[in-house]
């Protein structure tokens, strides 16, 4: 399934958890605003979610002069995978993580916090960037993006739902215990369709990746050491807006109940052990 279609779907669904909600809380008038929040959001998404995210984590762009090596290893990966130069932004957080945004390659951006700029070797963080390109060639970022900002809208709009309560077909106060049930749904429906996108995505940048970056060893590596950190490590703009958890290359949010249930990222195991294989498939060609 392309690209394309999964953004189509994921949009379609999102926005029927809109409409959804907006019967809940007004009715039929609700349903109106619902859909006329749907397309909004939507048009939003598209044009300005990238910038909302980089916002979200007081992400501050660098250049050849403010962050030199981190710079040219993004300019040089850009170019082995034919892209055009991401905007290149650091994060000033000590739990290491990274993301790509932006709505298609010619409007990219990645980021990096500078905690994983000092736990991994330049060979690790090479292997993380390239995988974040993957994501940019890939074209999920626009998916990852524009995912997180329905899926933070939606769980807004079910605790308003919850705090004012909903009306049903005929304008008549809804059942509280109905509220109570769509506040807890509505954001798990939509952590769900971004799980169904997700999982495969990171194996596919994982991929694609080692193979811009040529290594790797040093990718599996660099996702065993950063599992560790993060551990203990919390990010606090992840906690603060979980929705963009998906979005990073490892995920963020601490394990407990459900965020660890639900979450959007396959396990680190996994990943390590489809790379090392690689890795042994690679050395093995050579021969």
């Amino acid at each position: 399934m392309s690209n394309a279609v999964k953004t189509a779907l994921l949009l379609g669904a999102l926005s029927a958890l809109f409409l959804f909600l907006g019967e809940a809380l007004g009715g039929s008038q609700g349903l109106v605003l619902g859909f006329v929040f749907a397309v909004g959001t939507n048009f939003f998404s598209y044009w300005f979610s990238d910038k909302m995210v980089l916002r979200m984590y007081n992400a501050q762009e660098v250049d050849e002069t403010s962050a030199p090596q981190y710079y040219t290893m993004v300019r040089e990966l850009a170019q082995q995978a034919g892209l055009p130069m991401p905007r290149v932004y650091l994060i000033n957080e000590d739990a290491p993580n990274a993301f790509a945004t932006g709505r298609n390659p010619q409007h990219a951006a990645v980021a990096a916090t500078t905690g994983i700029i000092r736990v991994l070797t330049a060979r690790e963080l090479r292997g993380v960037m390239a995988h974040e390109l993957a994501h940019v060639k890939h074209r999920d970022i626009l998916i990852s993006t524009i995912s997180a900002t329905m899926a933070g809208a939606i769980s807004a709009l079910a605790n308003f739902a919850m705090l004012f309560g909903g009306r049903d077909s005929e304008g008549r106060p809804g059942n509280p215990i109905a509220g109570l049930l769509m506040m807890l749904l509505a954001p798990m429906a939509a952590m769900l369709i971004q799980m169904a996108i997700s999982r495969s995505r990171e194996f596919e940048a994982d991929r694609l990746g080692a193979e811009i970056s040529g290594e790797p060893q040093a990718l599996a590596s660099a996702l065993d050491k950063i599992h560790r950190f993060a551990q203990g490590i919390p990010l606090e703009a992840a906690e603060r807006h979980p929705e963009t958890a998906q979005m990073m290359i490892m995920n963020p949010l601490s394990g407990g109940g459900l965020r660890g249930l639900f979450s959007t990222h396959p396990s680190t195991e996994e990943r390590v052990a489809r790379l090392m294989a690689m890795a042994a498939g690679a050395g093995g060609s050579r021969r």
